[in-house]
């Protein structure tokens, strides 16, 4: 079995996390495991196994063909047999394909918005579907939007996983009171909302009880980037709230942290989510996308609409004065995400579906 992950960056999404985790996994298993980034590195390189195949297309834009024969060469090389192609990385792959058609394809879509736009949106993926050989999907939502839009019966739920990680490695220390430590890990960009959590913290008078708010995310330097520091200035939060850019060493982070916050307006299965769980956080979390299968309310965390500011102050007050609150539901939540969704649980039918397509 010889299996390619293509991935666009390896900046610090939950996308790429995942082409790294496949990639990773399938080396440990004894497949021979690659991995090809097309346009940008990022600090995720360093996570990258010895054992799996990488390179760097350095892709300048939409239709590269110097990308494209990059890729078909690495791929003839290295007698790939299948290209998981994740997110938008479908196109050079179905692009190698026309040249290769021995090469099969599975596209894993992450993209939890996509229920809410229509098949004309996305006519360029709708052509280069007839190429894939199978759809792998982040939740049922995305499943079955594809299938209706696209009417293709291959089409498959892959829960996101965690591999095991080093949580004494690291050299991010957070700033704020041991004890008082509030986290949210995502990049600075739409949809992940961070506006909403900065206005809840405020409006909650967290800050006057000592409490600090951490965002770890890749900071873009753009006008999303620039509202978030103008409110922490305009609002004085410049000693409660601090801003850490990408951080390899995720794991050593939350292991500092108390609560875990994800206020996504639209979310596909999130990635952090798991970290926060991997972590024991008590965590507070959005209701969209996947997230509600994975938080039961009052049980392993505590959920509310991103769309309400008030939901999220009120569940900040509830949680972060109540440490039994929080060794409760943290421990709960690392449980059910070390049950559901460690590599292990995925391992088997994972490999099964790879020889079924590969051998279609």
């Amino acid at each position: 079995m010889r299996i390619l992950q293509l991935i666009d960056s390896l900046e610090a999404g939950g996308a790429e996390r995942m082409a790294v985790n496949y990639a990773n996994m399938l080396s440990e298993e004894g497949a021979f495991s690659a991995l090809v980034t097309t346009r940008k590195e990022g600090v995720l390189k360093a996570k990258i196994a010895p054992k799996v195949a990488y390179l760097f297309l350095n892709k300048k834009r939409t239709l590269d063909f110097s990308a494209v024969f990059k890729l078909r060469k690495f791929i003839k090389q290295h007698r790939i047999q299948c290209v998981q192609a994740h997110s938008s990385s479908f196109l050079l792959a179905v692009l190698v394909k026309c040249s290769y058609p021995k090469l099969k394809i599975i596209w894993h879509d992450h993209y939890g918005n996509r229920i809410h736009e229509s098949k004309s949106e996305n006519i360029a993926l709708w052509v280069c579907s007839f190429f894939f050989s199978a759809c792998f999907v982040v939740n049922q939502e995305l499943k079955k939007w594809i299938e209706k839009n696209f009417n293709k019966k291959n089409v498959f739920f892959m829960s996101n996983f965690l591999m095991e990680n080093d949580l004494l490695n690291g050299e991010t220390y957070l700033k704020g009171q041991e004890g008082k430590r509030i986290v949210c890990v995502a990049n600075l960009k739409k949809p992940k909302n961070h506006i909403m959590i900065l206005k809840a913290f405020a409006a909650s008078n967290l800050k006057d009880a000592g409490c600090s708010l951490h965002f770890v995310g890749k900071i873009y330097e753009d006008s999303y980037s620039d509202t978030l520091k103008s409110f922490i200035n305009e609002n004085n939060l410049e000693e409660s709230v601090f801003l850490y850019d990408s951080k390899e060493d995720v794991s050593f982070i939350l292991a500092q942290a108390n609560v875990g916050v994800l206020a996504s307006e639209y979310e596909g299965f999130p990635v952090s989510l798991l970290e926060y769980g991997y972590a024991g956080l008590a965590t507070i979390c959005t209701d969209a996308g996947f997230c509600s299968e994975i938080i039961k309310e009052g049980q392993n965390g505590l959920l509310f609409n991103p769309y309400d500011q008030k939901a999220l102050e009120q569940q900040f007050l509830k949680l972060v004065f109540n440490s039994e609150l929080q060794e409760k539901i943290g421990l709960n939540l690392k449980k059910d995400i070390l049950e559901k969704y460690s590599s292990e649980g995925i391992k088997k039918r994972l490999f099964r579906m790879y020889n079924d397509i590969i051998n279609e």
